[in-house]
């Protein structure tokens, strides 16, 4: 993805706003807005904007695994599973 030929002054998006919207919608790349010549606003579409918050909450729980790992925060899987049938065994007998 060139960003370069994403960006556009604010002026171009009140102008364009339709044709804007289409463009997103079929090239799922960023729109770059400036504003007095500095970058104020990334414009995209709804498809590419769920997709990065669909990512970052997995890299956020990755991230989170990986400091409970470093913080000594786990143990084995067998562990945990003996732990989780002991509890259950009661309510079988019911």
């Amino acid at each position: 993805m060139k960003l370069s030929s994403q960006i556009k002054p604010i002026s171009y998006l009140k102008a364009h706003a339709a044709e804007i919207v289409r463009t997103l919608g079929e090239s799922q790349e960023p729109l770059i807005i400036t504003q007095n010549g500095e970058a104020k606003v990334v414009v995209q579409d709804i498809q590419s904007y769920e997709q990065t918050q669909e990512t970052m909450a997995l890299l956020k729980i990755l991230a989170l695994g990986n400091r409970q790992i470093e913080a000594g925060k786990v143990e084995p899987a067998a562990a945990v599973i003996e732990r989780l049938r002991k509890r259950q065994r009661p309510t079988d007998a019911l």
